[in-house]
């Protein structure tokens, strides 16, 4: 695991993108209960799997204080079958609804395990394969903006890199492209 993923604040996979209408889900699991419905998962999955499962972290902006921050996402860090993987909610307007389903896309991973093969899940784990993780810099030296940008200068700074970073242009990447709209998803959310 990418020694800067901690649980707090929210390490968000870059270029993943974020829910703008969150919505009440049907779950009626508190916190406490959804963390460890996701621990219970994470294990029985690897047991399923017969394959190591290390270095999990639950990321999310929950604190000693503070249950219900405004981002509520949550994004779930391991290593899997020698592979860094996430899987991150923001979908349900809580932590542990977010927790929660987490917890059933991973039992939805084990019946592929019972029902199919590990070559289908590794399938399947495709979509959660983890770009790096955030590197710790700011999004002004990303967007090469200042730290005062308003949101027009971030969305032109954004646009003038993307130019170049895209990976249907040359020069361009997957990696380039998801560290630019990492940060320029940061930045907005920063600034409101």
């Amino acid at each position: 695991m990418t020694a800067q993923v901690q649980a707090y604040p929210l390490h968000w996979p870059p270029g993943f993108p974020r829910t703008k209408n969150r919505e009440q889900s049907r779950f009626r699991t508190g916190l406490d209960a959804a963390m460890k419905n996701v621990q219970a998962s994470l294990r029985n999955f690897a047991a399923d799997s017969g394959r190591k499962l290390e270095d999990a972290i639950m990321s999310s902006n929950v604190t000693l204080t503070e249950n219900n921050p405004a981002d509520c996402g949550v994004a779930v860090w391991f290593r899997w079958d020698n592979t860094q993987l996430c899987i991150a909610v923001d979908r349900y307007n809580s932590i542990p609804q977010n927790l929660q389903a987490v917890h059933h896309i991973l039992e939805a991973r084990r019946v592929e395990l019972r029902h199919g093969s590990l070559h289908l899940v590794r399938a399947s784990f495709a979509g959660f394969k983890a770009l790096p993780a955030p590197s710790g810099e700011h999004w002004s030296d990303v967007l090469q903006v200042k730290r005062t940008a308003t949101r027009d200068e971030i969305e032109d700074g954004y646009r003038k890199l993307a130019k170049y970073r895209h990976p249907d242009l040359p020069g361009g990447s997957d990696q380039a492209m998801a560290r630019l709209n990492n940060a320029r998803e940061t930045a907005i959310m920063e600034i409101g």
